[in-house]
C-alpha cells in the first residue's frame, strides 16, 4: 500500500509522518529531491527547487510499494490513499514565519490553504473516494499521526472538502 501525506508547507507532514507507526517505510520526499538529484536546479529567488515530476516518479517505483510519502507534491504520483493535511491560514502564516519564511512566502502559501489548492488537486487526481482531509490547526502531531495511523488501516473514511477557510480571503 502507498499512502501519501500532502498539505500546504507548513501544515505538519514532515512531523506527523515521522511520529506515524505503521509497516510502511516513511519517504520524505523532500530531502530525497534534494539528496537524490530529483530536480532541475534552484529558485534562487524563492529559495525552492525545481522538481523533476517525472525523475521523482521513477524514483519513487524503485522504492517499493509499500510506503508512506510526505511532501506537499506527494499527491502528484501514484498513491492508494492521499491524506491531506490542513492548517487555517492565520496559524500557518504563523508557522511559517517562525521557521524563518519570508513574509511574501508566508502569505502566499497562507492564501493557497484558504483557497484549498492542494485538496483540489488531489481530489482531481485521485477522486474523493481517495482522500483524506485531516485539519491540524489546533491539534497535536501525535494526534494527526493517529489520525493518519487510522486511515492507513482503513478505519477512517474518506473526505474531501470538510475544511473551510475562505473567511481568511
Amino acid at each position: 500500500m502507498r499512502v501519501a501525506v500532502t498539505g500546504t508547507p507548513g501544515t505538519g507532514k514532515t512531523t506527523a509522518t515521522e511520529l506515524v507507526e505503521s509497516d510502511l517505510d516513511v519517504v520524505h520526499l523532500n530531502d530525497a529531491i534534494r539528496e537524490e538529484g530529483l530536480h532541475d536546479g534552484e529558485d534562487e529567488e524563492r529559495g525552492s527547487l525545481y522538481a523533476n515530476l517525472d525523475a521523482i516518479r521513477e524514483w519513487l517505483a524503485s522504492q517499493g510499494d509499500d510506503l508512506l510519502v510526505d511532501s506537499h507534491l506527494a499527491h502528484h504520483f501514484d498513491a492508494d490513499r492521499v491524506v491531506v493535511l490542513r492548517c487555517h491560514p492565520e496559524e500557518l502564516s504563523k508557522r511559517l514565519r517562525e521557521r524563518g519564511e519570508s513574509d511574501a512566502k508566508a502569505e502566499e502559501n497562507a492564501e493557497s490553504e484558504a483557497l484549498d489548492v492542494i485538496l483540489s488537486e488531489t481530489v482531481a487526481e485521485h477522486g474523493p473516494d481517495s482522500t483524506y482531509e485531516i485539519d491540524t490547526t489546533d491539534r497535536t502531531p501525535e494526534a494527526v499521526a493517529s489520525d493518519i495511523e487510522a486511515v492507513i488501516r482503513g478505519e477512517r473514511a474518506p473526505s474531501a472538502g470538510t475544511v473551510d477557510y475562505l473567511e481568511y480571503l
